[in-house]
C-alpha cells in the first residue's frame, strides 16, 4: 500500500517508506516508481503502460514526500521549477547531539566532493580546504536549520534545503557534530531497527504545473516509531 498525500491528473506525492527506492535499481527491489504506476493503472483502471516522471529522489534509508509528474507536460515544468531552485524543501532529523555552537538556528555553508566509489560525500568548510586535485568536483551546499525540540538523548532538527547535493544534509549535520540517528555512514553510533536514518522530507512547497497555484503537501512521520511519535506531538505544541 502507498500513502498517497496529494493527487490530481497531473501530479502525485506519496509518503516514502525509509528502505524503500524511489527507482529500479540492479538490486531489482521493489521501487516506488513502480509502486505508484501500479496503484494509478488499478485505480484509474488504465489500459497499456503507465506514464510517471520522477521528479525528484531522496535516499534510500530516508522517508517522506516524493513528488512524481503524471504527464509529459508536467514533468518538463516541474524539473524547470527543480532546475530554478523553486521548490521548497522542508525535512525533519532526529540527531544525536546539538550543534556544537549551541546556536538554536542558523545557515551551514560547505564545499562538498561526492566519493562514487564510497557513495559518501565529505563536506569542506572552504573552497580552498578542498584538496587542489579535487576542486573542480566541489560543491557549494547551503542549508537551514532549526532546533525545534529536545528529548533526553536526541534532538529534533527543521532544515530547510536550499541546495540538493548528494547526501547534503547527512553530510553537514556531520560535519557540524549532529549525525543523523541511525546514519551510520555519517558517524551515528548505532544503526535504527528499520535500517533506515531519522530524516524525513517532512514538507514539500511547489508551483502546480498547470493551475500554477502553490501546493504545500506535509508528510507525516511513522506511526508506529515512537521517537518520532513523541517529537511530532512535542513539535505540535511547541514544546
Amino acid at each position: 500500500m502507498i500513502e498517497v498525500l496529494y493527487e490530481d491528473n497531473h501530479v502525485i506525492v506519496v509518503n516514502k517508506r525509509p528502505g524503500e527506492l524511489v527507482q529500479p535499481d540492479p538490486t531489482g527491489d521493489p521501487a516506488l516508481e513502480d509502486t505508484v504506476k501500479a496503484y494509478i493503472k488499478a485505480k484509474y483502471n488504465k489500459p497499456g503502460a503507465v506514464f510517471l516522471g520522477v521528479v525528484h529522489r531522496i535516499d534510500r534509508p530516508v522517508g517522506g514526500a516524493v513528488l512524481l509528474a503524471r504527464t509529459s507536460k508536467a514533468l518538463v515544468r516541474l524539473n524547470e521549477q527543480l532546475k530554478q531552485r523553486q521548490f521548497q524543501k522542508t525535512y525533519w532529523a532526529i540527531v544525536e547531539n546539538k550543534p556544537s555552537d549551541g546556536s538554536l538556528e542558523g545557515e551551514l555553508r560547505h564545499y562538498i566532493v561526492r566519493n562514487g566509489k564510497t557513495n559518501k560525500s565529505v563536506a569542506y568548510d572552504t573552497l580552498n580546504a578542498v584538496p587542489q586535485n579535487l576542486r573542480d568536483e566541489a560543491k557549494e551546499a547551503i542549508l537551514r536549520y532549526k532546533l525545534l525540540v529536545s528529548s533526553d538523548r536526541y534532538h529534533l532538527l527543521e532544515i530547510e534545503l536550499l541546495t540538493g547535493r548528494h547526501h547534503q544534509i547527512r553530510c553537514q549535520l556531520s560535519k557540524i557534530g549532529c549525525p543523523i540517528k541511525g546514519d551510520l555512514k555519517y558517524g551515528a553510533s548505532r544503526s535504527n531497527k528499520d535500517g533506515g536514518i531519522s530524516l524525513w522530507a517532512r514538507r514539500l512547497t511547489f508551483e502546480h504545473p498547470v493551475t500554477h497555484e502553490t501546493i504545500t503537501v506535509e508528510a507525516p512521520t511513522p506511526k508506529e516509531d515512537k521517537l518520532w511519535s513523541y517529537f511530532e506531538k512535542a513539535a505540535a505544541s511547541g514544546k
